[in-house]
């Protein structure tokens, strides 16, 4: 085995002690003449021998030692063995999720030691893992299993039993540190080297001599002793701790001619390998120590009375119990890195420009940070991570199981009073004020944004990452495809629709036993059920197992879906604004047979999947929700469900990568969740409820989560505000609107904060931001003035676009003292109110509607779903962004009016019911103009612009 250069190079060079002359074929080294401690943990030598002075132990010393020498390794074995047991037992205690397994890869190897690890590990409690290659694996079958047991998060420790010839540079270099227990990869080496010992492993066998050496001799400062052989790990880090103990060292090659001169004057020597059989029969002075690791040199040598000796099995005992005490510390350390760690944010420097440039321009002059140190920086686990690039990677959901004891930081709401047409401000406001509140007043805090659809982005709005001094960076990466998410639900959603119009045409072209035996069909002579189509037979109430037992009735049951065409309601989905694809038929080509149907396609973010990607809890809960989804009814008027096409699971693999949240950065530096990003006009319209999990649990109790919100839904507070007013007149009339936003925000219970920039409003729970525009100073103040009497919190002037975090200072102060005030969050309705109470509720008392009018078509869908047990589900109201009302023109605070309902829908498996206020449109259109004009790529460089 060799070091790296740099390690054999850190070791050759420590200090060369005066008066010692290095000999060819050794190294010297120097005492140091200081007390450092040795990392033995908290186990003691026992009782020692004193020393004359001369370096000479006296004789009565000596006898004492010669009956005692047995039991010296005795003891050191059973205190380390003790402790380790105690220190176990209460680790397991604390945590239950420890998993103490040492796994051993052996290859045709002494087998003396691999019984006595194996002895050792069941003394302390740990189990054993035992990995049993053919003496002629290959290197690369070795590696296998390293990098296999690296990833394994039952593994604590990994032991490398092979012969030394076997054990490469690639090999050690392949372990990870942490799993390391033998303390002989690069890294551990290293660390060892540079007295670095709170995260590494020193190697056990290297602690079995100096143990061994302590308890022959109470003090070691200004001994000698001699190393005979050990090139590798052990011999460097065995040479570390002898000279911090201040030990000089003479290294020895067994064939050096004057190995017996050099031994005879050592007070120690310590055979590593190599050895010759009849060393030392009396070369060694009286009263010295002789130590053997080298399995060669097992016996005690003759004329050996008067040594302190510790033969190979002695060693090979007391370095198994050290190994074992190092995979109890490995899981000391796990324990420790799953607690909650504190921030350590290093943020970007921002230097903004005047006048502002472009979007594309302020990203590009910012490099991001390695997404690996950003996730460092805010306490995640490199097993926690899949890295997507340099700047961009997937947060797995094992955090939320990791951190479920730490308390939640504050949910901040961030939406808009009057967006424009295209809802501009948003995200620019959410970004700004997480800026503030991370890179300015040091206090942690998360962003959570939706992924932007590609439709808007090469359409007519541009991105979403923000604007200005107040984005989301790479901007490119976060408008282009991002981690592939919005793909994914576009794959599962049309297998589904796939899946619908396959099974119309089957089941009308084949018999019951054609189709059974087609869905069942006999594998090598076996037919079997396959989980899938069990749990449907459970749900038929069919309990037979066996194909070959259901009856003819209960054949017809189990493959029959009957589906009506005309009764589908899961349509196709495509990432791309294209009008022409909002009514279709399928079914032309002549394989269909006839089956022909219209149907349509909608954006692929309003698809059902996207709202189930932002509400579920975790991928149990999704498969789940995905299993619930129904795609029409049957002819008898009940529902079919993805559940009942078999389909749910191979959707929850489609969505297994989609389902983890995004990390990303802002231009300072402060972490930002990008996920899930339902279509606002039917759905939600925010990012998921997993990224605010976990964006929770990690800025801590006193931290913030950011959470912008892009909802035309159920607490539609969205109004017109004037630009460039001529006089406060008509600025105080301006703001009736604001003045409503405040009251229904208090419908919730919850603190308001009005951020005074370029206009809209928010969602609901633990605060409220809203955001305006006006001009001058003194209509600044007026609104100001005329928010809080209304009741906000605060209302302040932001400049974040133009200066960043730091423009949006006081924002962040106002935010800070809101959320200390105590919120009384509660709903607006109680869920087992009838739907048509619960959207009466919205349209009275958020709105300001005097009543609502359903047509018949809507009542008839109310009371399907109620028929159905879908009754209990919560409102998301579907309507214009630029009223109050039902009507866009009607601005301000409209009054009496009713708000007519023309159409009830359901997203069962998302879980909620949308009522369409007026017409609405899931697939958008390009204009004339679409944003794809001014979009290019430099192919040389590839760079893109026209971005924004």
């Amino acid at each position: 085995m060799r070091l790296s250069a740099a390690l054999r190079n850190a070791c050759r060079n420590l200090p060369v002690g005066p008066g010692h002359v290095p000999r060819h074929g050794s190294c010297l080294v120097g005492v140091r003449r200081t007390s450092t401690p040795l990392p033995f943990g908290s186990h003691r030598a026992l009782a020692r021998d004193a020393s004359t002075g001369s370096g000479q132990t006296s004789e009565a010393a000596v006898k004492l030692r010669k009956q005692r020498d047995g039991s010296v390794s005795e003891h050191a074995i059973r205190e380390v063995i003790q402790q380790s047991r105690q220190e176990l037992v209460q680790l397991c205690r604390e945590n239950t999720a420890i998993t103490p397994v040492l796994a051993i890869i052996q290859a045709a190897e002494d087998d003396r030691l691999l019984e006595i690890n194996k002895k050792m590990a069941a003394k302390v409690g740990l189990s054993i893992m035992d990995i049993s290659l053919p003496g002629s694996c290959t290197e690369e079958e070795v590696l296998e299993e390293v990098l296999r047991l690296n990833e394994d998060a039952a593994v604590r420790g990994i032991y490398l039993h092979l012969p030394p010839s076997r054990i490469t540079p690639r090999l050690l270099s392949s372990l990870a540190p942490h799993k390391d227990v033998d303390g002989v990869c690069d890294v551990n080496v290293g660390r060892m080297v540079r007295g670095d010992l709170s995260q590494s492993f020193t190697t056990p066998q290297a602690r079995a001599v100096m143990e061994l050496l302590t308890r022959h001799d109470a003090c070691l400062e200004g001994k000698t002793a001699v190393m005979v052989g050990g090139e590798g790990p052990l011999g460097a880090v065995l040479q570390c701790l002898m000279e911090k103990a201040g030990m000089a060292l003479l290294r020895c090659h067994p064939d050096t001619a004057a190995l017996q001169k050099q031994v005879g004057g050592a007070d120690a020597v310590v055979v590593l390998g190599g050895a010759p059989s009849p060393l030392l029969a009396g070369w060694l002075k009286p009263g010295a120590a002789l130590i053997s690791c080298s399995p060669s040199l097992t016996e005690p040598c003759a004329g050996a009375e008067s040594l302190a000796v510790s033969s190979w099995t002695e060693v090979a005992q007391l370095s198994a119990a050290f190994r074992m005490q190092n995979v109890v510390q490995s899981c000391g350390m796990w324990a420790e890195c799953q607690r909650y760690q504190p921030w350590r944010l290093r943020p970007l420097k921002l230097q903004p420009l005047s006048p502002v440039p472009s979007d594309l321009s302020i990203s590009r002059a910012q490099t991001p940070k390695p997404i690996g140190q950003l996730a460092q920086e805010i306490g995640l686990l490199p097993e926690e991570l899949e890295l997507y690039g340099r700047s961009k990677a997937k947060v797995r959901l094992s955090l939320l199981q990791r951190l479920q004891e730490q308390p939640n930081g504050k949910y901040v709401i961030v939406a808009g009073i009057t967006p424009t047409p295209l809802g501009e401000g948003k995200s620019t406001v959410t970004l700004g004020l997480v800026q503030a509140l991370s890179a300015h007043l040091q206090l942690n805090s998360f962003a959570c944004l939706r992924q932007p659809s590609q439709g808007p982005t090469f359409g007519v709005k541009g991105g979403a990452a923000g604007g200005g001094y107040a984005q989301v960076i790479p901007m490119e990466e976060f408008n282009l495809h991002l981690t592939g998410d919005i793909h994914a639900i576009t794959a599962a959603n049309n297998l589904l629709a796939a899946a619908v119009d396959a099974r119309i045409l089957h089941e009308a072209a084949q018999s019951d036993k054609a189709l059974y035996n087609r869905l069942v069909p006999s594998v090598n002579g076996v037919r079997r059920f396959s989980p899938i189509q069990l749990s449907r037979l459970q749900r038929l109430g069919i309990k037979h197992s066996d194909p070959a037992a259901l009856s003819p009735e209960d054949v017809r049951r189990f493959v029959r879906l009957d589906l009506d065409p005309e009764k589908v309601t899961w349509q196709r989905v495509l990432d791309t604004n294209d009008r022409f694809l909002r009514r279709i038929s399928v079914g032309q080509a002549p394989t269909e047979k006839g089956h022909v149907r219209q149907a349509q396609f909608d954006i692929a973010v309003a698809s059902e999947i996207m709202a189930i990607l932002a509400l579920a809890d975790d991928l149990t809960d999704m498969r789940r929700r995905l299993g619930s989804m129904v795609v029409g009814s049957n002819r008898s008027g009940q529902p079919v469900t993805a559940d009942d096409l078999g389909v749910m699971g191979a959707l929850t693999v489609l969505m297994k990568d989609a389902i983890k949240p995004t990390l990303m950065q802002t231009l300072e530096g402060t972490p930002v969740f990008v996920h899930a990003g339902p279509f606002a006009n039917i759905a939600h319209g925010n990012s998921s409820v997993l990224a605010d999990k976990l964006a929770l649990k990690l800025v801590g109790e006193d931290g913030y989560v950011g959470e912008c919100v892009h909802t035309h839904t159920q607490t539609h507070t969205h109004t017109h505000t004037h630009t460039h007013l001529q006089s406060l007149q008509l600025v105080a009339s301006g703001c009736s609107n604001l003045k409503k936003q405040i009251q229904i925000a208090q419908l919730f219970g919850v603190p308001v904060v009005v951020a005074l920039t370029s206009s809209t409003l928010p969602l609901l729970l633990h605060l409220f931001v809203f955001y305006i525009t006006t001009d001058s100073q003194a209509e600044l103040d007026l609104v100001c003035s005329i928010a809080k009497d209304c009741g906000a919190a605060a209302a302040v002037p932001c400049h974040h676009w133009s200066r960043g975090g730091r423009g949006s200072l006081e924002l962040a102060n106002a935010v800070k003292d809101a959320a200390a005030q105590q919120s009384s969050f509660h709903f607006l309705y109680d869920l087992q109110m009838p739907i048509e109470e619960k959207i009466r509720v919205i349209a009275q008392r958020v709105y300001g509607a005097d009543d609502v009018e359903l047509t018949p078509k809507a009542r008839a869908q109310v009371d399907y779903y109620t028929q159905q047990g879908y009754g209990s589900l919560p409102i998301c109201m579907a309507k214009t962004h630029l009223s109050l009302s039902h009507m866009p023109e009607r601005k301000g605070v409209p009054t009496g009016f009713t708000l007519p309902i023309t159409d009830v829908r359901a997203s069962i498996g998302a879980g909620f019911i949308y009522p369409l206020v007026g017409t609405m449109s899931t697939m958008p259109g390009l204009p004339t103009r679409p944003c794809f004009y001014d979009i290019d790529i430099d192919p040389i460089t590839e760079e893109i612009t026209g971005l924004f």
